[in-house]
């Protein structure tokens, strides 16, 4: 199956609408969310477009239904009473209501979740360590990649916010061998990098994010996966 992969959002309503147009240009069969949708440099206090980027993300959600997202940390901090960078207290009612109305629009069995999967493809924010795996899921379970994800899913706050979860993990930048590098590939945003890259099992593809000054750090291109084949390129709307 032939995806895309919308990373980190961070308040950037128009993503939405190019990844739509991707969409419709039947380029891909299916939509992957990395959220991160709130907060953005300098960004706390306006509430408008806080609330515009989300009703995007919703509207995505009802036109596309079967699209896929799996949560943030910037996601996470609002609906876990936690502080992050570019957290807004103004927001802090505005976001879990959102989210809230993110998760009606999907179809029943279409939750958000920690950790998506396709074919034999795992879609998570940060990335998922092979050693958090066999700290937090049964040994049972551990070989068993659906069963795994499963007990990942399952797991709370008290295990998902520290900096070796799948939600927190930077692969980029720290080493340790990762989950499931014989049998799957893992896709990752959270870790702003300047092009869609491979290195081992994962593929990062935060190339949205800016620098403080508004800058583009990235190629500003989605992701296009090819789920069975693994082959995959960057696309742009119109392109």
């Amino acid at each position: 199956m032939k995806v895309i992969v919308i990373p980190d959002v961070h308040l950037k309503p128009w993503m939405f609408r190019e990844a739509a147009e991707i969409m419709k240009c039947g380029t891909a069969e299916r939509a992957v969310c990395l959220m991160d949708i709130p907060d953005d440099w300098n960004q706390e206090s306006n509430l408008d477009l806080y609330v515009q980027t989300f009703d995007s993300a919703i509207a995505f959600a009802k036109e596309y239904p079967d699209t896929l997202w799996a949560y943030g940390n910037h996601d996470l901090c609002y609906m876990w009473n936690e502080r992050e960078s570019g957290y807004s207290a103004q927001a802090a009612q505005i976001v879990p209501q959102q989210i809230a109305e993110l998760q009606k629009a999907l179809p029943e069995g279409n939750e958000i979740r920690y950790i998506q999967k396709i074919d034999n493809v795992l879609f998570c924010h940060g990335g998922i360590l092979d050693y958090f795996v066999k700290k937090t899921v049964p040994e049972s379970k551990y070989h068993e990649v659906d069963d795994a994800v499963r007990a990942l899913n399952s797991l709370g706050h008290e295990y998902m916010w520290n900096d070796i979860s799948p939600v927190w993990h930077r692969p980029q930048y720290t080493y340790g061998k990762l989950y499931g590098s014989d049998k799957v590939l893992q896709v990752v945003g959270h870790t702003p990098v300047e092009r869609i890259y491979r290195e081992g099992n994962i593929i990062s593809c935060d190339v949205f994010s800016t620098y403080r000054n508004g800058r583009p750090i990235g190629t500003e291109e989605f992701l296009l996966l090819d789920t069975k084949t693994w082959e995959f390129r960057g696309v742009k709307a119109g392109r």
